[in-house]
Order: C-alpha cells, then structure tokens, then sequence
C-alpha cells in the first residue's frame, strides 16, 4: 500500500497530515506513526484501524504497530463505539496536554537514561587515579548541566497549562523582567 504521501490529494486537511508526518521524521517519530497521530487529531468521530488504514493507504499491520505506539504515548485512547466491536481510537486534542504529554515521554525515554548513564561514567570516573582531570571536569559539568535542565523541566511540567500559555505569549516581556537583552 502507498502512504498518503504519494497520494495527490490537495485537500488542507491531506496537507496537515503530510506535514505532521514529515515534521515527527524530522524529530525521530516514524512518519507512519506522526500521519495516524494527525488524523486522529482532525477526526471529530472515533476511528477503527480499517478505517485509518484505508485513509491514509497505509497498510493494517502498520496502523496496529502505530496505534500501540501512540496509546503507549498516551496520545490516543481507544473508545466504544455502539453496535460496533472493533477497537476505535481518539486522539487527545488539547495541544498543551499534548505537547506535556510529549515532553514527559521524551524526558523519561531520552533525558532520565542519559543522566544515568553519564551519573555512573562521573562516579566511575572519580575513581580512577590516571584519568585526565579535564576528562572529569567535562562529565562532571555534562551531569551538572542534564540533571539541572531536568529539574526545570520538571518545575515546566508542574506548571498550570493556562500559566504556561502566558508565559510563552509575554515573549520578550519575561526577557526585561529578567533584565536580559535589553540593551
């Protein structure tokens, strides 16, 4: 089967789906997985797999696969639908539960092993008398910086989404209130 992007179709809604495809390659999510994502996202009714599948051309199994990653996101929920047995599935539509949502994934599947992994290089590091003080230096300013960029994300995360929002569209303002680049 061919991916909807070798489908001609011009529609804005076919165009979001594309572009949400090739924005997740771009962040390391298979664009199978992004597509599905975006048109559960624009769907007003729950969808089944047969149905995602025949929409986007994109082969069952790889539907299955892609709807197991997104439920493990917790991007999509599966919901009953009257009369029908099959499996329907939504997406969650509140962008910044969304976008927190993602960001805790990441953050637990990316960030929390590499503060590990370089927590036990720092410490193995410190016992070894003949390696370079400047090698220990960098892993310990490495560890410094990972486990201090985790805690502010950490603080992020906890944050009301209305405050949030705020806070990103006061843009500059929070520059001046923090008297940096102002000139």
């Amino acid at each position: 089967m061919t991916e909807i992007s070798d489908i001609s179709d011009s529609s804005s809604k076919s165009q979001f789906i594309l572009y949400w495809g090739d924005m997740g390659s771009q962040w390391g999510v298979n664009r199978s997985v992004a597509q599905i994502h975006a048109l559960l996202y624009l769907s007003a009714a729950p969808m089944n797999a047969e149905q995602i599948s025949e929409e986007l051309g994109i082969a069952r199994s790889n539907v299955s696969n892609s709807l197991k990653e997104l439920a493990g996101w917790r991007l999509i929920q599966r919901v009953p639908v009257p009369g029908d047995r099959r499996e329907h599935f939504v997406a969650e539509t509140d962008v910044w539960e969304m976008a927190l949502l993602i960001a805790k994934g990441r953050k637990e599947r990316e960030i929390d092993p590499a503060i590990r992994a370089i927590d036990i290089c720092v410490r193995q590091a410190s016992t070894e008398s003949d390696l370079s003080p400047v090698v220990l230096t960098r892993m310990k300013n490495m560890h410094e910086f990972l486990t201090t960029a985790d805690r502010w994300s950490d603080q992020m995360l906890n944050v009301p989404k209305s405050k949030l929002s705020m806070l990103m569209k006061m843009g500059d303002k929070v520059l001046s209130l923090l008297k940096i680049g102002s000139k």
